[in-house]
C-alpha cells in the first residue's frame, strides 16, 4: 500500500484514471452494438428510416472510438480494427454481396 503522500495521491489518480477509461469503453461497446443492432433492422426491414439510422450510428461509433484514441483510453491499431468490424456490417448490410 501507499506509504507516503505522493503515492498516495499516485493511487487516487490512477482510480480516477481507471474509471474515466472504464466509461469510455463501456460508451464505445454500447455505440457498436447500436450500430450492429441497427444493421440487422435494417437487412431484415429495409427502408430510408432505417440507412438514416444505420449512418447516425455509425457516425457517433466512429466519433466516440476517435475520442478514445485521442484520450489514450485505446491503442490506435484496437480501433481501427473496431473501426473497420463496423464498417464492413454496415457494407454487408446497405451493400449485400451479390449472388451468382
Amino acid at each position: 500500500m501507499a506509504n507516503n503522500k505522493s503515492s498516495k495521491k499516485r493511487v487516487q489518480i490512477a482510480e480516477r484514471n481507471r474509471l474515466e477509461n472504464k466509461s469510455y469503453k463501456s460508451a464505445m461497446r454500447t455505440l457498436m452494438k447500436r450500430c450492429f443492432s441497427a444493421c440487422s433492422h435494417y437487412s431484415q426491414q429495409p427502408g430510408e428510416t432505417a440507412k438514416a439510422n444505420v449512418k447516425a450510428s455509425i457516425d457517433s461509433a466512429f466519433s466516440k472510438i476517435d475520442k478514445a484514441v485521442k484520450r489514450g483510453v485505446l491503442h490506435r491499431n484496437t480501433a481501427a480494427h473496431q473501426k473497420s468490424r463496423l464498417s464492413a456490417a454496415v457494407k454487408q448490410a446497405i451493400e449485400p454481396a451479390p449472388s451468382t
